[in-house]
């Protein structure tokens, strides 16, 4: 790595006297906190206070991405870098929580190849990546399964329990067949109680991972009234929490209203998908509420200025009944634009994501519930094969860049990194860069 400014600002010891040396022990300190960002040498878990994240009894907000590839890259020996590249891309831009998957059911390259059974090289490729995150000093959030086809999710999981005898009408029998749910279960207690092969930490003790997440996008549309995955979620929440007590839960929610609040139900995008905000995120375990943003595909028929009034309303909407309602902190956990939609161009996408960051800064300046948002997918050079037209290369979108990086300087001088950098230069300036030795 190369030398910074800071860098040369670390001194011997051995050139301080004793009436000098505490003093730059607390600047290199600091100066370690500016160059790592808010986070440390020796990550501490982020917890949940009221409707605030937590670290190190500070409120803690962050800017950060998807990158659910990194475990199929890691596996690659020709690939892996690519996640050395994200986890470092992330950390120097202040863009601390990274959201990824932590399954691969079935079908090629699996990581579970059958209920309990598991690619060794898969789990290993895992490891890198939650080793490479601890690493560059980033969070990930780990999602446990996911409710479409790809990856195997919910379709795979009925799929083996059908191979073992059990007569299941749908995939939605994922959220109630018994065998199902010891799969699930027992693929929880896999991840969750994996050493890394690496770093020798369980995952459950693995400050690096944020939160584990119970489903990418649960749906369940042949029980509409939500009672179906309320029940399922309840279960799974106590089982993830008897596991680890550690770590944040999350259920993987879109944010679509359900029964229980049925006015809330005019800031859907017209339809519901068997999921209820309300309900679903006060559920005992549940440690913080998530949604997605994606009025391009919600509202595909509406000009780019209705989309962009849904997705204020969807937003403010949210954030007021995560505060008021809910009682738990907001993470916009997906949101984006696509390039292959009719009438997309660049400026379009901008206005979606100031859109976003501005809310959630707004809301986080204030001390309410939103504490971030991750934009979905950042990749990296060359890797065109896992174009969705979602996806945000850095440096071939210079504008999304710059507004990206404008948002994670804004809601990272939340932490204090800001109060803290003009101490610590105005430290600098009135002491010599070459101290006289004392006697």
């Amino acid at each position: 790595m190369a030398t910074s400014e800071s860098d040369s600002f670390f001194l011997d010891p051995k050139m301080i006297g004793k009436k000098g040396f505490f003093f730059y022990v607390m600047v290199c300190l600091a100066l370690m906190v500016l160059k790592h960002g808010v986070v440390v040498s020796g990550q501490e878990f982020v917890r949940v206070s009221g409707n605030r994240f937590m670290l190190n009894g500070r409120p803690f907000y962050s800017n950060g991405f998807n990158a659910y590839w990194m475990m199929d890259m890691a596996a690659d020996p020709n690939e892996r870098d690519r996640v050395t590249e994200a986890f470092q891309q992330a950390s120097s831009q202040g863009m601390y929580v990274v959201r990824t998957w932590a399954f691969a059911d079935g079908g090629d390259e699996p990581l579970q190849i059958s209920p309990g059974n598991y690619n060794e090289n898969m789990f290993r490729a895992l490891d890198f990546v939650v080793s490479e995150a601890k690493r560059f000093g980033v969070y990930v959030i780990l999602s446990l399964v996911n409710n479409y086809e790809a990856y195997g999710g919910r379709k795979q999981y009925v799929q083996w329990a059908r191979d073992q005898g059990q007569y299941l009408n749908g995939d939605d029998d994922f959220y109630r067949n018994e065998l199902v749910r010891s799969f699930y279960k027992s693929h929880v207690r896999a991840v969750l109680t994996r050493v890394n092969t690496i770093t020798g930490v369980a995952y459950k003790d693995e400050p690096a991972i944020f939160a584990w997440e119970l489903m990418n996008e649960p749906r369940c549309q042949s029980d509409l009234s939500g009672n179906t995955l309320q029940n399922w979620i309840s279960v799974m929440a106590s089982h993830v929490k008897s596991i680890d007590s550690n770590h944040m839960l999350e259920v993987g929610l879109e944010g679509f209203y359900g029964e229980s609040m049925q006015d809330r139900k005019q800031y859907n995008p017209g339809y519901e998908v068997g999921t209820d905000y309300i309900t679903n995120n006060q559920v005992q375990g549940i440690d913080f509420a998530t949604i997605h943003a994606y009025p391009d595909q919600w509202m595909s028929g509406s000009d780019e200025q209705s989309q962009l009034n849904f997705l204020q309303r969807w937003l403010e909407s949210h954030i007021q009944d995560a505060g008021s309602v809910i009682g738990k902190p907001l993470f916009v956990t997906e949101f984006g634009r696509s390039s292959r939609l009719s009438g997309y161009n660049t400026g379009k996408r901008d206005n979606l994501y100031s859109s976003v960051y501005n809310t959630v800064y707004g809301c986080a300046r204030s001390g309410g519930p939103c504490s971030g948002a991750l934009f979905w997918q950042l990749l990296e050079e060359g890797m065109d094969n896992w174009d969705d037209g979602y996806e945000v290369v850095m440096s071939e979108e210079p504008s999304t860049a710059n507004i990206i990086a404008q948002q994670s300087r804004q809601i990272s001088s939340l932490n204090g990194a800001s109060s803290l950098y003009a101490r610590v230069q105005e430290m600098k300036r009135i002491m010599p860069n070459k101290p006289k030795l004392m006697n």
